[in-house]
């Protein structure tokens, strides 16, 4: 059909695939679209302008959460059930299907009381586990829509994998519904050393991999579902979403955003996270409790000095505000703490990973009697390897840092370019 490009990996062949061209990314894209450019247009909205045409006659089950809506914010399960294509099954990836459940949680098995269709709760689920629920409620086909926001450590990409090794299992056809990647298309920062691998990074991919779920998809079946599976898929379908350039920003889009996860209230919180996520893995509070998560970072015994050494390195597209807060929960609950509020002022030119590098510099040199590693050094699982962790406590500075991953990066950009469909 005209309106859409819908591709088509088979595990039998090599897949033979239709990218229409587009023009080449500019190095300073413009931000504003012209006057009646509609903006991006989600995969979900271009099926569901034909009532779900394509998943017709199939017994679908369909991974989503609450970012899987329609422009119009309709949820795309409540849309096909009013089109008559019932889902056999829902699964919940963490948080739940309707996004109930705070991190590291989910919502259980129960039927959903606006449809009544079955909800499953896939997190934490092995290939095993899941591929035994796939058997159990009877679908030929999964459908994949979550709206991702680009980040190794992003547990919903990990569960597409999950999801696509227990289709492997089944002979279970796979479908994603592709949505834009929120910070971008440009992959930034250290590969995951295998031997790191866990729930925040199972394969190794790098810390922003800049690609689309439809694009990372179609690498994991290709790249990692043989040695793990023992074959690819039978089927993947990637449903391409519309007008979304490579170097586009969410912002940009004309999309609404919808929480991906109760800590992720706003663009600026996706922007941050390829970064600032990194403070889970250290002793300070990285935002959980506040309004605003991993752009509210610091801990009791922090002041000012740590906001006047992030300005003095002048980042750029990112200044710091002296702040205190009081976490409501996880970490320092009910206490003070002093440290910053990012605050990004230009999104092209921000940068995540060295931002968060030179806040966790900072922070060791401005209070080393404040700074800290989780004394489990789960920051060696975040950041994929033990490098970041070794050449901080070394001493290192945020160049020699980031110039230590920059072959590993380039050999992952040249990988990913196989897989991507948009330019």
């Amino acid at each position: 059909m005209d309106r859409r490009r819908f591709l088509t990996a088979s595990a039998l062949a090599a897949p033979a695939l239709t990218v229409a061209a587009a023009a080449p990314a500019a190095a300073e894209p413009t931000t504003t679209r012209g006057h009646g450019d509609p903006g991006v247009t989600p995969a979900a909205d271009l099926l569901a302008e034909d009532g779900w045409s394509e998943l017709r006659g199939r017994r679908i089950g369909v991974l989503t959460n609450p970012t899987g809506v329609l422009r119009d914010q309709t949820h795309i399960v409540d849309s096909m059930v009013a089109a008559g294509v019932l889902p056999t099954a829902v699964f919940g990836p963490e948080h739940g299907f309707r996004g109930t459940a705070q991190a590291g949680g989910s919502e259980g098995d129960y039927r959903d009381p606006r449809t009544q269709v079955p909800v499953y709760d896939a997190y934490g689920a092995t290939a095993t586990k899941l591929a035994g629920l796939f058997t159990k409620s009877g679908i030929d086909t999964l459908v994949f829509d979550i709206a991702d926001v680009g980040s190794r450590f992003y547990t919903y990409i990990w569960s597409l994998y999950t999801a696509m090794h227990a289709s492997v299992l089944t002979g279970t056809s796979v479908v994603v519904l592709d949505r834009p990647n929120p910070v971008g298309g440009r992959a930034r920062g250290p590969m995951l050393n295998p031997a790191f691998a866990s729930g925040v990074g199972r394969k190794p991919i790098v810390q922003q991999h800049g690609m689309t779920v439809g694009e990372l998809a179609k690498l994991f079946d290709a790249e990692f579902l043989p040695a793990d599976a023992g074959g690819r898929l039978t089927s993947l379908e990637v449903a391409e979403l519309r007008g979304w350039r490579r170097d586009e920003l969410f912002s940009e889009t004309g999309l609404q955003w919808v929480l991906p996860s109760p800590n992720m209230p706003t663009p600026h919180t996706a922007l941050a996270y390829p970064g600032t996520c990194l403070f889970e893995g250290t002793v300070l509070s990285e935002g959980r409790g506040t309004t605003r998560p991993f752009e509210i970072i610091g801990a009791p015994g922090i002041d000012w000095h740590w906001a006047e050494a992030l300005n003095a390195a002048r980042l750029p597209g990112v200044r710091f505000r002296e702040h205190y807060f009081v976490p409501t929960f996880s970490k320092w609950l009910n206490q003070t703490c002093g440290g910053v509020q990012l605050q990004i002022t230009d999104e092209r030119r921000f940068d995540a990973i060295r931002t968060a590098v030179t806040m966790i510099v900072t922070a060791k040199q401005a209070h080393p009697g404040v700074f800290g590693w989780r004394p489990d050094n789960y920051i060696d699982k975040l950041s994929g390897s033990d490098r970041l962790r070794l050449m901080v406590d070394a001493g290192a500075g945020v160049d020699e840092v980031i110039d230590a991953w920059r072959g590993e990066l380039a050999s992952f950009a040249n990988l990913r370019e196989r897989y991507l469909i948009y330019r």
